[in-house]
Parts: structure tokens; sequence; C-alpha cells
């Protein structure tokens, strides 16, 4: 296996989750102007490139797959979430996305591990030093597999069914928070 490039730096990146995590799930939404964002994501994502952090989106979209939207309706909802952000001084440096259905089996979609490892390819990722934010078991599954630093957002209404998901599939998680912002103050206190 070859070195990493001296030229470019190792860098430690925060992975997140899209749909549940930073923004409402509101099921294959395709209308970029219909996103928002839960409170604090904003600031928990400044304060983490502020602490050295790469911000790294990676989502599953099998609207894609479904037929429910396109590529080009996600890459715009991307744009509209960075101007989001965008006005809270904040953004995500990255996004990468998998376009298939769970039954198509791809090295991509979460929990498999294909798009971080492609981001770490891009980016020169150092997984021992990254986390990841997510909603799903299957967030925590792919960042443990990994050896990430692991953190899921349990919301009120959605606790229930994270904590039936982590025991079904007896996924271990580093951090269980209430918020993202929560969940990244976490992490960013373990250095």
């Amino acid at each position: 296996m070859l070195a990493p490039p001296t030229d470019r730096p190792v860098r430690r990146a925060l992975f997140v989750d899209r749909d549940g995590t930073l923004n409402p799930d509101l099921h294959y939404l395709k209308e970029a102007e219909r996103i928002e964002l839960f409170r604090g994501v904003g600031r928990a994502l400044l304060l983490a490139r502020e602490h050295g952090y790469l911000v790294v989106c990676v989502t599953n979209q099998s609207g894609i797959g479904r037929g429910h939207y396109s590529h080009d309706d996600v890459r715009r909802m991307h744009a509209r979430l960075n101007e989001r952000l965008a006005a809270e001084g904040a953004a995500i440096d990255a996004f990468y996305y998998c376009p298939h259905t769970p039954e198509e089996q791809c090295r991509c979609r979460k929990p498999a591990t294909g798009l971080f490892e492609d981001a770490r390819r891009d980016w020169n990722i150092d997984f021992a030093g990254s986390a990841v934010v997510g909603d799903r078991a299957l967030d925590a599954e792919a960042g443990h597999r990994l050896g990430l630093l692991t953190a899921l957002v349990g919301r009120p209404g959605h606790a229930e069914l994270l904590a039936a998901e982590l025991a079904e599939r007896a996924t271990p998680v580093d951090i269980l928070a209430g918020a993202f912002e929560s969940a990244v103050a976490r992490i960013l206190a373990r250095g």
C-alpha cells in the first residue's frame, strides 16, 4: 500500500447524516426550498470546523433509485442546505450520497462504508481522529466498522425507535444525545 502524498495534510472529519440528523426527515423530500435545519445545527457545525474538523455529509438517498427524485434534485438540496448554514456562518465541506435501494446491496449504502472510504481517499481523512453523528443504528454501525467515534441523536418521539434499532442490530454507540448540538459538543470534549 502506498503512503499518502506528503503534500496533503491528514485531516480529521465530522461525518454527519442528513435527514433526521441535520434536518427533519420529510420522507423523500424533493423540493429544496422546503429543507429546514434543526435548531443548533449551524452553531455545532461552525464549532466543529473551528476545532479543525472537516464536515462531511454522508447520506442514503434511495429516493433516486425508487424514482422519487433525481441526482439534480439531491444536488439542489445540498446547495440549499449550505445556503441555510451560511446564514449561520457554517458549511458542509463535502457531500457523499448513495442513490441505491437497499435491495441493490451496493458498497455505498450505509451501513456499508463505501462513501466514508471515498471521502477518506478524496480528503486524506484519518478515521482514528474522526467521528460520525447520525440518527439511525446504521450510521453508528458504519462508523463502528471504521473505528470512528460514534454519536446518535435520539430526539423525543424517535428515541424509542432508535433504542429498538440498536438492540436489534447489536450496534455499539459511544455517545447518545437528545440533540445534534449536544452530540457535537460531547465529541469535541473528547478532543
